[in-house]
């Protein structure tokens, strides 16, 4: 670990008596750690110093996601107790003032310091944590839903089969990951359906990301020519599955090995949508692929060689795509992330970069731990590492030495995940719910016709 300068110390104290004893407080203590405060300063937009500054209101604005009470008024009450508890200056109870703030903090520093704590935790590790020296990038969607107001439903509408009033605005997220550490490199969100909805839409939003040399590892959905071509112009590799929609036989191209050969993709002669027809024209007219069939799936990638790369290489890299179905599962459900809570567009966008921020964090802590047991982070359990932070930022710290961060990351390191290659398991749950029938007009309307005729019957 590096060792806290003194100006970082006196930098840090300034501002720390903001949030001792809250929940937020371990959050601040990371925003404003060496490491990150000078880029964190630098984002920060005109202020005056009063309770709820910008580096406070973001360190609350984390805690209130990850919070099973996500309410203001909570976030609010507990940043008032712990001020009184810890001899401060009593703060209202009034949510007027912190939810200004959280207004007031702008989405572009959000997401840049989300962006650049995840940029900074993939550039910091060791080589060995990498496949053959080279970055792997995970990339996936997923959806997540958003109060049900008119202005959300504006931006992110419901599905089509749900009547107006009985469902909820939906949104799409598309992110990088890095194999490697487990952070969230970038992402984007946009509407479920409609014009430029799709993940391919939202994935080439982020092609700014990726570096030469980078590879790409992702499903079969995005398997297809516009996205290899452009990522073969990027000088970026890829690994997907193969898209169902296109037939493989071995018996054509140049054979590499068994159900293993190059292939040639012609360009398709109707220009997408998206793309304008002098970019059209700039694609090559054929594209070399390498298909194989390994472990009952088919595969194609940009790595041409079978010398240099055995198929049963490819197959055990392709193996760690699901590292981003895990990723996503602890941003949506370990998190909280799964349902957000704003009631307008630009602050649910908000609200899904604090999000992530607060995930890099964790995979921050992973990392330095998983560095000083000479393990890999994917070996460390993420929940465990978010149940062991809340229980030590609960006990105020603020480290004074090397000594108490190390034990930190000896106990995050203590619980190793399991070794599950191939497990399965049913897509159902046991625990039935409670029964209620669903509701199939509007609230308003069925206020109104309780109103006039009671409550139904209990069901039995």
């Amino acid at each position: 670990m590096k060792v806290t300068t003194n100006r970082s110390k006196n930098q840090q104290k300034n501002v720390a008596d903001h949030v001792r004893a809250t929940d937020g407080y371990g959050f601040f203590n990371l925003l404003t750690g060496p490491e990150l405060l000078d880029f964190v300063e630098a984002q920060l937009p005109e202020h005056r110093e009063r309770v709820f500054t910008p580096t406070v209101t973001l360190a609350l604005f984390m805690a209130q996601a990850l919070s099973i009470d996500g309410s203001c008024q909570n976030t609010v009450n507990s940043y008032a107790v712990s001020r009184v508890f810890n001899e401060l200056k009593p703060c209202s109870t009034g949510t007027s003032a912190y939810c200004k703030a959280r207004q007031h903090l702008p989405l572009k520093m959000i997401s840049t310091v989300a962006k650049q704590t995840g940029r900074m935790i993939a550039e910091h590790t060791p080589d060995a944590w990498h496949w053959r020296g080279r970055n792997v990038k995970l990339v996936d969607g997923t959806t997540v839903t958003l109060p049900d107001t008119s202005e959300n439903q504006a931006v992110y509408p419901q599905q089509n089969g749900q009547k107006p009033g009985l469902g909820f605005p939906i949104a799409r997220v598309v992110g990088i990951i890095c194999l490697a550490s487990g952070a969230v490199l970038d992402a984007a969100m946009g509407p479920f359906k409609g014009k430029g909805a799709s993940e391919h839409a939202l994935f080439r939003q982020l092609l700014d990301s990726l570096e030469p040399g980078d590879v790409v590892l992702a499903d079969r959905y995005y398997c297809n020519y516009w996205l290899i071509a452009l990522l073969l112009a990027m000088k970026v590799d890829v690994i997907f599955g193969q898209n169902g929609a296109r037939k493989t036989d071995f018996r054509k191209g140049k054979r590499l090995g068994s159900r293993d050969h190059i292939v040639e993709w012609t360009k398709p002669r109707q220009c997408p949508d998206w793309m304008e027809k002098a970019q059209y024209e700039q694609f090559p007219e054929i594209l070399s692929v390498r298909e194989t069939r390994v472990a009952g799936k088919v595969l194609v990638t940009t790595f041409l060689s079978a010398s240099d790369v055995p198929k049963s290489e490819l197959s055990e890299l392709y193996k760690q795509r699901w590292h981003v179905e895990l990723d996503l599962r602890n941003i949506k459900t370990t998190l909280g992330m799964e349902t957000l809570r704003c009631m307008t567009p630009q602050m649910n966008e908000k609200e899904m970069w604090v999000y992530f921020l607060a995930y890099n964090l964790i995979r921050w802590l992973m990392c330095e731990a998983a560095w000083q047991a000479e393990i890999l982070p994917r070996q460390i359990s993420f929940k465990h590492t978010l149940q062991v932070w809340v229980a030590w930022s609960r006990e105020h710290w603020i480290v004074d030495g090397d000594v108490h961060i190390v034990l930190l990351f000896d106990l995050i390191a203590e619980q190793r995940v399991g070794n599950r290659s191939g497990r399965i398991e049913p897509r159902a749950v046991k625990r039935r719910p409670k029964p209620y029938s669903r509701l199939m007009i509007p609230r308003v309307e069925a206020r109104e016709k309780i109103r006039k005729h009671g409550h139904p019957k209990k069901l039995k």
